[in-house]
């Protein structure tokens, strides 16, 4: 079942020596995936309730810090981060570089500085087509670093998560990498949160007729064939900070038998997330949803971890071959000259 697999699979469990830091970390979303596949993790994020969220939940320490370039990191051997995604989202003022808010040029200099054997970066998938200018910019300088950068638009949906969300995934590497397997089944609303969807649960905030009339308004000029309700046999949509904490006419809503229509819970967005429920969300409920919309699927995270896993320590061997190598070589030098 879903929820058993995400409550079982997703826990802090420290087995490796790589330590991975985490960039504009948010509530730990990524981390949890990363320490979920066996790293300690390393956070920094400015926000202080996602910063209390990470640290009362994870294994690694996540710092309350604005970031900027030049700030000061431990040494990882993995870097992982989700620079803010606002100045290129769709949804967003589509500035671009020219918003203070584009967290690459801090992403680029961690990389240059600490030189990792692998890193990994998420964005919206909007910066692959109307930012894709900028895109080839940071590629260009990433693999002017020398590694090899390989990027794919991934669905958390075909990772096991019960939610349809497009985010840019690139990996930058030293010898080989591969994304990991799409997944034939989808997950279902139902078996996210079937156990709750159809019960009106302690502090339920319900839509008002004056909600729901707008609503149909809009729907009926956007030529919606179905309210956009969440519906137990298929995925939800995407998840996002607006779409959880505003009162819109895109809300995640859920219908009740009754025909009463109520917003989803922070809970029950954080498992259309794939948090696990004993995950616990620090702040008022607005700061609970940014959290929550704002994050990594945790599930979709791990499973890019172990395929970085077994990318960090295949290049690991290589560093070994190599070097064994260069001393057979040497030492054959050594023998001719005798």
């Amino acid at each position: 079942m879903y929820i058993d697999e995400i409550n079982n699979i997703l826990v802090p469990t420290i087995t490796e020596v790589p330590v991975v830091l985490d960039l504009f970390a948010g509530c730990g979303g990524l981390s949890l995936g990363f320490e979920a596949a066996g790293f300690e993790t390393v956070g920094f994020e400015c926000v202080e309730a996602a910063v209390e969220t990470y640290n009362r939940n994870l294994k690694g320490r996540c710092h309350a810090t604005m970031l900027e370039v030049g700030s000061e990191y431990p040494y990882a051997d993995i870097v992982i981060g989700g620079p803010p995604c606002q100045p290129f989202s769709v949804r967003g003022s589509q500035k671009g570089m020219a918003d203070a808010r584009d967290g690459f040029p801090i992403f680029i200099d961690a990389i240059k500085r600490l030189r990792p054997r692998v890193f990994m970066f998420e964005n919206v998938r909007n910066l692959m087509y109307s930012h894709k200018w900028y895109l080839d910019l940071i590629l260009a300088e990433l693999r002017g670093l020398g590694y090899l950068v390989e990027m794919k638009c991934m669905n958390a949906v075909d990772y096991g998560v019960p939610q349809n969300r497009e985010r840019l995934i690139v990996v930058g590497h030293k010898s080989r990498y591969q994304f990991p397997i799409r997944e034939n089944r989808k997950v279902t609303v139902g078996e996210a949160i079937g156990d709750t969807m159809n019960t009106a649960p302690e502090g339920s905030r319900f839509l008002t007729a004056a909600q729901d009339e707008y609503i149909a308004k809009y729907e009926k000029a956007s030529c919606c064939i179905n309210p956009r309700d969440l519906y137990p046999d298929r995925p939800a949509r995407t998840i996002t900070c607006r779409n959880l904490a505003g009162a819109t006419s895109d809300m995640q809503r859920v219908r009740l038998p009754d025909g009463r229509r109520r917003r989803i819970t922070h809970r029950e967005a954080a498992r259309l997330q794939s948090f696990p429920d004993w995950f616990e969300f620090v702040g008022n409920e607005t700061q609970q949803f940014n959290q929550i919309g704002n994050a990594v699927p945790p599930l979709m995270a791990y499973k890019i971890a172990l395929s970085i896993k077994h990318t960090y320590y295949a290049e690991e061997r290589s560093a070994a071959e190599i070097a064994s190598l260069n001393k057979m070589i040497v030492g054959s030098r050594l023998y001719n000259i005798a």
